[in-house]
């Protein structure tokens, strides 16, 4: 007996509850259904479900292996559906999550672009600063910006991120500019707070006593100080003081002028924007086509310097 037909009614009797009804919206007997049953049974070893003549019941072992075969025959029935007369086709539900500030600017506003070359997707996106179980909270993908842990994910790296110093040319010219890392200890400088999460402070590379550069990190300080990115940005934007900010934040600014770079010359190596997913032995076609459509806006310039535009053009570039 086929093992496959054998999960699907397994599957079309747990979600019915009734070997009859699943037996008709086969259109088959359920005495045939029934041997289905018992043949998976048989060959699992384990008993799925409790069967009286009045109801069918999952056993705790039959409603674990449930969720598999129901995520078995949801993939391979996206995997059917890609492939149409048509050439490749994505369907089915995406999840994605990403940090609040970089997706609220750089992952949103692409959802609905992908939505539209790709209509037979729906879309979650979930913002959050946590870092996000994918596997545990069934997410497909998330976007990370930043050194990765070591973990059991599969990482493409999607963009290269720089941090760096910035401020008006306003504020500059009042206050002169620093040449070197060590002159901030005399600007007012825009740092997250304590309690936030950027514990080692400003990263700059520096020349090293035996040659070559090394890697330090410095805590400028200053009358102003707040646990949110966006805060420091703005007050940045405002003319109060220096702040170490991202690239991905900061080039438009930077690209018209708003804000200038110092200290470019110490500037640490860039980090990372990556996508994240769970290791799978296939990955469905969303989740790559997903991939691609990041990997493709991501590398082009002028999205970064905020002169994409929406046009039926740009959105339809992927």
């Amino acid at each position: 007996m086929d093992r496959l037909t054998q999960l699907e009614s397994f599957v079309a009797v747990a979600a019915r509850g009734s070997l009859t009804a699943a037996a008709k919206a086969e259109g088959v007997a359920p005495a045939v259904m029934g041997r289905r049953l018992d043949a998976l049974e048989s060959r699992l070893g384990v008993r799925l479900l409790a069967r009286t003549t009045r109801r069918i019941t999952l056993t705790h072992e039959g409603s674990a292996f449930l969720e598999d075969c129901q995520r078995l025959l949801a993939d391979l029935a996206q995997s059917e559906a890609s492939v149409s007369a048509g050439g490749v086709k994505a369907t089915g539900h995406l999840r994605v999550t990403a940090p609040a500030g970089f997706g609220r600017r750089h992952v949103a506003p692409l959802v609905p672009w992908f939505r539209e070359l790709h209509q037979d997707v729906s879309i979650s996106l979930n913002l959050s600063d946590r870092v996000v179980d994918l596997a545990a909270e069934g997410f497909d993908c998330a976007v990370r910006v930043g050194d990765l842990p070591d973990s059991s994910l599969v990482s493409v790296r999607l963009a290269d991120n720089r941090r760096l110093c910035v401020a008006t040319p306003q504020f500059l010219k009042r206050h002169g500019t620093p040449q070197r890392p060590a002159d901030l200890a005399r600007f007012d400088c825009l740092v997250l707070s304590s309690d936030a999460s950027q514990t080692r402070g400003w990263a700059f590379q520096v020349p090293a006593a035996g040659g070559g550069r090394e890697l330090i990190h410095l805590k400028p300080g200053g009358p102003l100080d707040c646990s949110d990115g966006q805060v420091l940005h703005d007050w940045c934007l405002a003319g109060y003081g220096i702040a170490w900010r991202s690239t991905w934040e900061v080039e438009a600014e930077l690209a018209s002028g708003r804000l200038v770079a110092v200290l470019e010359d110490f500037a640490a190596a860039p980090s990372g924007i990556y996508a994240v997913f769970p290791q799978r032995k296939h990955m469905p076609l969303r989740v790559r086509l997903w991939i691609d459509h990041l990997k493709h806006h991501y590398g082009r310039p002028v999205f970064w310097s905020g002169q994409a535009g929406t046009t039926t053009k740009d959105k339809h570039a992927a």
